[in-house]
């Protein structure tokens, strides 16, 4: 039995070893990024210039991280499409989807939201007083977070 164990936490630490090793988080010149994702840039933060970009290409998952000037920070699935976006400050109403907006207008009039991710089959959103709100995907309140 304690043989069993040993074995398991062996392959359970070289496959971990194997996912790290395989994945890379290449930097990606700002003249290469894929046009979908500069025309998005361009429409909701055209103020904002592109001051890193990469591509992770991990095993498990696969992504695009952009950061952007006035520590706005993106991420993109492979498919081009916006995973999350965070800021230090407010995200344009546009990149919010309707429901979750009306939702926090009406119930956090004062507040605004600083940050939004797909994640798990639902959206969260953060508001500038740190609270965090799930919803699902059609933007139906679920829960606040603590």
């Amino acid at each position: 039995m304690k043989s069993k164990i040993t074995k398991l936490w062996i392959v359970m630490i070289l496959t971990s070893i194997t996912f790290n090793v395989n994945a890379q988080n290449r930097k990606i010149p700002k003249e290469q990024i894929p046009e979908k994702i500069n025309t998005y840039i361009a429409t909701y933060f055209p103020k904002n210039t592109v001051l890193k970009a990469s591509f992770d290409d991990h095993p498990v998952y696969k992504k695009y991280e952009i950061s952007l000037s006035d520590k706005v920070s993106l991420e993109f699935r492979p498919d081009y499409k916006i995973k999350e976006i965070k800021s230090k400050s407010k995200l344009p109403d546009e990149v919010i989807p309707v429901k979750i907006l009306e939702y926090v207008k009406s119930n956090y009039p004062n507040n605004v939201i600083t940050d939004w991710e797909l994640d798990d089959g639902n959206q969260k959103i953060e508001l500038d007083n740190g609270l965090d709100i799930e919803f699902t995907l059609k933007g139906q309140f679920i829960r606040v977070e603590n």
